[in-house]
């Protein structure tokens, strides 16, 4: 599928945890429209990161203002405080209703943690265990739409984990639209290129 073609697709992101995040992050930096809409529910503010790879030390809400200011540098959306109510198929997309107005997305990608409500209303198929049935490449019954994080998992509440769900949720509706495996793999380069930064070799 051409660059323009991809820059025509939009993406919205139900949810603004560590999955949710994850999936707005490789979707806007490979330049589909992504829209976040975030409550603020999640539990990282309750958490202190040791076990995150890569990571010595970090406080929940410390590792979030970076991950939104992450996102936001690579030009999603994010529509913080704007609660998600309904999700609905329109035409060959979704349509995603909150209080104050209605949005049109390709693709949707549920974030909301164990509030598993949105996913039950759009009919998608559960597993036995209560949690929302994907695959690996974190897709629903209903193609298009996507279950990331908790949702999928009933206890590995991890925010690697979590991180995880939403990069394979993310690059997966990157393949879907340019109909290929796309892989996300950065160099050195790609930072001057992108930032104009000289990395240490």
């Amino acid at each position: 599928m051409s660059d323009e073609a991809t820059a025509d697709a939009s993406v919205i992101v139900v949810g603004g945890g560590p999955a949710g995040l994850s999936a707005a992050l490789f979707t806007a930096k490979n330049g589909l429209e992504t829209t976040v809409f975030d409550t603020d529910g999640t539990w990282m503010h309750k958490a202190h990161l040791f076990n995150y790879l890569g990571i010595g030390s970090v406080g929940g809400s410390e590792f979030m203002a970076t991950a939104r200011q992450q996102v936001d540098d690579f030009g999603a959306e994010r529509r913080q405080g704007e609660e998600v109510t309904a999700v609905s198929e329109s035409g060959d997309g979704f349509s995603v209703e909150t209080d104050d107005g209605e949005y049109e997305a390709d693709f949707v990608v549920l974030a909301t943690g164990a509030n598993r409500d949105v996913a039950e209303d759009l009919g998608v198929d559960f597993a036995e265990d209560g949690t929302v049935d994907v695959g690996v490449e974190m897709e629903t019954s209903l193609e298009g739409v996507y279950a990331t994080g908790a949702m999928v998992r009933a206890e590995e509440w991890q925010a690697a984990i979590a991180v995880g769900d939403g990069a394979a949720a993310g690059l997966n509706i990157l393949s879907a639209v340019k109909g290929e495996h796309y892989h996300d793999f950065d160099v050195p380069a790609d930072a001057e290129r992108l930032f104009g930064e000289q990395l240490a070799e």
